[in-house]
């Protein structure tokens, strides 16, 4: 049996936000947003690459600038391993769902999440590694979950990628860079092709950041 979320309410996640973005002002040199065209009246899948302890705040702002000012996003879901949100109970409490991998329970999680993507203004938050791995990896590994929820997803949804990668050049503070990549709709889904599409516009992302290097390799381009 799975976890089930218990979304934000929007004033209390537009109040989280606030607070993220004022530890962000503080904790990074500077936010760059590479953005997209949000498509209105749709349900939105929002996969990330997983390479930090932080991965949750950076997608709680990137959910604010790119679909809640947009009018697109209404409430937020993440899917969570059930493991850390037994230890952590409040996960639920901002819109976490719990998946428990190798287990019968995950096919119950893969419908929740298409439920959850049948109604527009809901974005989903995925990280389709499934696990921690380095920003700057060239390849994003995907695991097989996306195949088992698009389909049966009912209504229109915009699949999205961002490649969020930091970097220090010339400040001790960091700075984070979100580079979005609008991957279509779940009605024209092939799973080949998204992550065909994802790794190109991915290591085309990296290659953003190199700056006099003239690597040997090209990293295509999206």
């Amino acid at each position: 049996m799975i976890i089930k979320a218990k979304p934000l309410n929007p004033f209390f996640f537009k109040c989280g936000t606030k607070i993220i973005s004022w530890l962000f002002k503080r904790r990074f040199n500077k936010i760059i947003l590479r953005n997209i065209d949000i498509k209105p009246d749709h349900s939105y899948l929002l996969m990330c690459n997983h390479f930090s302890f932080l991965d949750g705040l950076i997608a709680y702002h990137l959910c604010d600038k790119a679909l809640r000012k947009k009018n697109g996003m209404k409430q937020l879901y993440i899917m969570s391993l059930k493991k850390q949100m037994e230890k952590n109970k409040w996960l639920r409490y901002c819109g976490s769902f719990s998946v428990d991998p190798g287990k019968r329970s995950i096919k119950e999680s893969f419908d929740y999440a298409a439920e959850i993507l049948s109604k527009p203004g809901n974005v989903l938050l995925f990280y389709p590694q499934g696990n921690l791995e380095s920003s700057q990896v060239r390849h994003i590994q995907f695991q097989d979950g996306l195949k088992q929820i698009i389909p049966k997803v009912k209504g229109k949804c915009q699949l999205i990628w961002s490649s969020n990668l930091i970097e220090y050049f010339e400040s001790t503070k960091p700075s984070l860079y979100y580079n979005l990549l609008d991957c279509g709709t779940g009605e024209a889904f092939d799973f080949e092709s998204l992550k065909q599409q994802v790794n190109q516009h991915h290591r085309a992302s990296i290659e953003k950041n190199i700056r006099f290097t003239k690597e040997p390799m090209s990293y295509g381009t999206t």
